[in-house]
């Protein structure tokens, strides 16, 4: 059995390639990557499987810290012979992945010149520069730049496949799939997400955000059988009433049957049947007209003679439906086509009778039953591209054809499939074949470069070296310099490791050099130079994690054990991510730190809970049954105390893993999945974030649980109103914590005037009468202080911090601060900082806050400081800007607000470097700069005001220069 789970473990291996970035590495003494699975490693794993399964057995047979004592010598003789098989990371498996998605050396120009697209493009081809937009930011960090494209496009989107399938991404962003109870076609509320409203054709952007109106509560098949009945009954009174035999002039003869027509009305089903009944043929002078070698059946033609007279289609059976669809082609009856089409579209609700009527749809040339097809398809991803017929549906060259002649094949279209095929599995056929298909769709130059670049970064991953190399080089010709690296990557997979220096070094020299330069020409150089450059790229981008990795494996070799691991925390500090967080536990485990190697790998599964370790042999949760027999284990009661103490402490990594523990011995418990999505939130790891809460609400108990957290789902995905509604809805069966809670912190996000902030002051007080715990509360307490400060209530602010802080929420310590200095009582506001400083594991937040309670020389190492532990913070390099130009240092300042830039889009940074560049006269850069900060937010209104008091000064200086002339 064991060789069996072996054996599966190596030919997962072998066919899916490691899972995540590698950073184990093989023993030194062992040649060549490719000995990594075999020998020595093989027998490892095959004692350390037989360890874990014996050691299973008897930890249910020995409780406590009889189990424990045990297993602990067995434990520490498996580590330390994964230690000795696989010795420390190696560089060689911790290389920088390259982006799949556009990357640009000057992003602030990228931006400004897609506003100014924006600004200028025709109302009805809005859409697609949203989706452009959208293309630039999902390679940025924030999600919810990329969330807020999306809706735009899908909000100007005219026709009925852009609606589809811009309803279809938006909803795949929230993931609804792994909602337990909620079908594909189920209607959200939302008119811009509703089924029924992506098949209405139309420039709708003003109702797109209404709420939907489509009827909900009645069953979708009682339904139609209302209509349907109420229609047949005026069809039958209509056809006994309205008309007597002396109205039916002809007869259809098929076979046996007769069908009598009324001519003229018949006629007017289209220009042949026209033609044919009135025109020089044969069939205009007789009563009966033989039709059987049509293909048409009596009922058919029976159900044709009824719509020649009703214009409705809706009474009769799907099958019968069909074959006038097929009719209507044949003879150009585009009224009852049009009717067929809409008809079948309405029935189709699941994935079964999708993949059946897509087919008649795709050869009968009905667009919207396609699209009523597609879009059960693209609602169902990613599990839709599961199926081989669906892959079979999209992949071929001769598949995009049959959708391009019903008018549903698009760049859209294949980028939306593409993109999550990606995500899914990117060295896949699927995705391959994918690709192909969109870059045959592509029309524009930032779509051919966008699909060209994602194949070679495919190709790359499959290790088809020459056709990277080939695909890269088309994005490159096409304008997207950074798919030069991908080209110097290929080569230097190739054996061209000289070539590929040579490129990057003429990339540096070419442009103004980045971070991302400077890391890559990295791996084609060694010694000094290599440190250099890694050196150099911290220095321009501190947010690339490669070269962090890099010293500490470096460090490592060297057995400064102790330095390394303060090298990958830097980074850790700021930026959390699972590659890193192995690093440090593999470290960890070399100084026999057990617990605290236990806590990285508990966090890192919260991350990605399918990691695999020892170079992607081992599943992360194998390892840390593995440790916790050399780590005492605590109760739930324990747990909970350490949680508070982590949390209280802000240690968010440490948190991380004691959920993970107490999840791992009550898997359904929704508080603890919540309190997982708000420490992931807090470390921007977004998309963990969302998976925490879609699980919280899977396992919610009871209906008002359930609905706090799909209204949190909905506000973290940019739905506001939607989300308050969910929180009014969950009030309104019971009174709870939470719900009041998520109501008062949406309406404070939402809105800013002050009667809304005295309702947000009962939301929060309403919240605080109702059961919760400490953690939930010390927020709570600290919400309503900051609101009751926003209405100038410090005493009541005060009382509030003060009972925070009793219950341990440590943050309150910098709210009290705030109150401290509104009261002029800058000394008090220093020490209360100083406070939090000390009890913080995390301080970066704490040094920029302090830096505001004294002076100059003391805020600059303050914000000094906070920059050294979290680059990624904003106000400090805003301040130190603000200092050079109050010294008129304006080159400095302006340089200081570039590097930040550089590396973050910040709307605050390029305001504020567009008011220096204006206070300067430079209506260049201004205008630059304020366009790239409108298309991160076009509702800024303080850059919107600087935005047009500098376009009036440039017309007017326009309009005196030609005066002068």
């Amino acid at each position: 059995m064991q060789q069996h789970i072996f054996n599966s473990m190596r030919s997962l291996n072998m066919v899916d390639g490691c899972k995540g970035t590698q950073l184990c590495a093989i023993n030194p003494s062992v040649s060549g990557g490719a000995a990594a699975g075999t020998g020595v490693g093989e027998k490892f794993f095959q004692h350390l499987q037989e360890h874990l399964r014996v050691n299973s057995i008897r930890s249910k047979s020995h409780r406590h810290n009889q189990s424990f004592s045990q297993s602990n010598n067995a434990s520490t003789s498996v580590l330390k012979e994964a230690l000795s098989v696989y010795g420390l990371p190696q560089t060689d498996f911790i290389e920088p992945i390259i982006d799949p998605c556009l990357k640009f050396v000057d992003n602030v120009e990228i931006l400004a010149d897609l506003y100014r697209k924006l600004e200028k493009c025709p109302q009805f081809d809005r859409s697609g520069v949203y989706l452009e937009q959208c293309s630039i930011f999902g390679g940025l960090p924030e999600p919810k730049l990329f969330r807020r494209c999306l809706r735009s496009a899908r909000q100007h989107a005219t026709d009925v496949h852009s609606k589809v399938v811009l309803s279809s991404w938006l909803r795949f962003e929230r993931r609804e799939d792994a909602l337990f109870g909620v079908s594909a076609m189920d209607c959200c509320r939302r008119s811009m997400e509703c089924p029924k409203s992506s098949l209405i054709s139309g420039y709708y952007p003003e109702s797109s955000n209404d709420p939907c109106s489509c009827p909900r509560g009645i069953d979708r098949d009682e339904e139609i059988k209302s209509d349907v009945e109420t229609q047949e009954c005026s069809i039958s009174s209509s056809h006994d009433h309205d008309m007597d035999d002396d109205d039916f002039d002809i007869w259809f003869c098929i076979g046996d049957d007769e069908i009598k027509c009324n001519r003229f009305k018949f006629a007017s089903l289209s220009r042949p049947f026209k033609a044919m009944l009135y025109g020089g043929f044969t069939e205009s002078r007789r009563e009966r007209i033989y039709f059987s070698q049509n293909g048409i059946s009596a009922e058919a033609m029976r159900a044709a003679e009824l719509f020649s007279r009703t214009k409705r289609v809706d009474s009769f059976d799907p099958n019968i439906v069909l074959e006038l669809l097929s009719l209507s082609n044949r003879f150009c009856c585009d009224g009852m086509k049009s009717s067929c089409d809409a008809y079948l579209a309405s029935m189709v609700n699941e994935m079964d009778n999708a993949m059946i009527l897509i087919e008649y749809g795709l050869e009968e040339g009905a667009y919207l039953l396609v699209a009523a097809c597609l879009q059960v398809i693209l609602r169902e991803l990613p599990n839709s591209l599961q199926n081989p017929n669906v892959v079979k549906l999209f992949c071929s060259s001769e598949a995009r054809e049959r959708f391009a002649r019903v008018g549903h094949a698009s760049f859209l279209l294949y980028n939306f499939l593409s993109q999550v095929s990606i995500q899914e599995d990117m060295k896949s056929n699927t995705t391959a074949m994918l690709l192909e298909r969109k870059g045959e769709c592509a029309t524009e130059n930032w779509q051919r470069q966008l699909t060209f670049h994602q194949l070679g970064c495919v190709m790359l991953e499959r290790k088809e070296y020459k056709d990277a190399e080939k695909w890269f080089e088309e994005a490159v010709n096409l304008g997207h310099v950074y798919s030069l690296v991908g080209v110097a990557r290929a080569k230097y997979k190739r054996g061209h490791k000289f070539k590929a220096y040579k490129l990057l070094n003429s990339l540096i020299s070419d442009y103004t050099p980045t971070g991302w330069m400077y890391q890559e020409r990295s791996l084609y150089s060694s010694g000094k130079e290599k440190m250099m450059d890694l050196n150099t790229a911290t220095e321009l981008d501190p947010t690339l994690s490669y070269p962090y990795k890099y010293r500490a494996v470096i460090m490592a070799k060297e057995d400064k054990l102790g330095t390394a691991i303060s090298e990958i925390n830097k980074i850790i500090g700021f930026k959390v991510s699972p590659d890193c967080l192995e690093l440090r536990a593999w470290l960890l485990i070399s100084l026999e730190d057990y617990e605290g190697a236990l806590r990285d790998i508990r966090a890192l599964l919260t991350l990605d809970p399918n990691y695999m370790m020892f170079h992607g042999k081992l599943h992360g949760d194998q390892l840390v049954e593995l440790l916790c027999r050399h780590v005492q284990q605590w109760s739930q009661a324990d747990c909970w105390m350490q949680l508070y103490d982590r949390w209280s402490s802000v240690d968010d990594v440490g948190s991380l893993a004691v959920v993970h523990q107490m999840l791992a011995n009550d898997p359904g418990k929704s508080l603890l999945r919540f309190r997982q999505s708000l420490l992931l939130l807090r470390l921007n790891c977004h998309k963990a974030a969302m998976r925490s809460l879609r699980m919280a609400r899977n396992h919610a108990m009871c209906e008002n649980e359930r609905l706090v957290y799909e209204g949190w789902v909905l506000y973290d995905t940019g739905y506001r109103a939607e989300a308050i509604a969910k929180a009014e809805e969950s009030i309104a069966i019971q009174r709870s914590f939470e719900a009041f809670f998520l109501k008062a912190y949406v309406l404070s996000e939402t809105t800013t005037d002050p009667k809304s902030s005295f309702y947000v002051i009962e939301l929060l007080e309403e919240a605080l009468r109702c059961p919760s715990d400490g953690l939930r509360k010390g927020q709570a307490l600290s919400n309503l202080a900051s609101i009751y400060v926003d209405v100038d209530k410090l005493d009541h602010a005060v009382d509030c911090y003060m009972n925070a802080l009793n219950i341990k929420h440590t943050r309150a310590h910098q709210g009290l601060a705030r109150v401290y200095h509104l009261k002029n009582q800058r000394k008090a506001a220093y020490d209360e900082m100083t406070k939090l400083i000390e009890k913080v594991q995390y301080n970066a937040s704490a040094y920029e806050k302090r830096s505001e309670y004294c002076d100059r020389e003391m805020a600059k190492s303050d914000l000094g400081m906070a920059t050294q532990l979290d680059p990624l913070r904003t106000y400090p390099y805003r301040y130190r800007a603000a200092v050079y130009m109050d010294d008129h240092k304006e080159a400095e300042a302006i340089a200081e607000l570039t590097k930040a830039i550089a590396f973050k889009l910040d709307i605050q940074l390029l305001h504020l470097r567009a008011a220096f560049h204006d206070s300067m006269g430079d209506v260049t850069s201004t205008h630059r700069d304020c366009e790239a900060a409108l298309c991160l937010d076009p509702n800024h209104a303080e850059t919107v005001e600087l935005y047009r008091k500098a376009q009036e000064r440039a017309h007017e200086q326009d309009q005196n220069g030609q005066r002068e002339k």
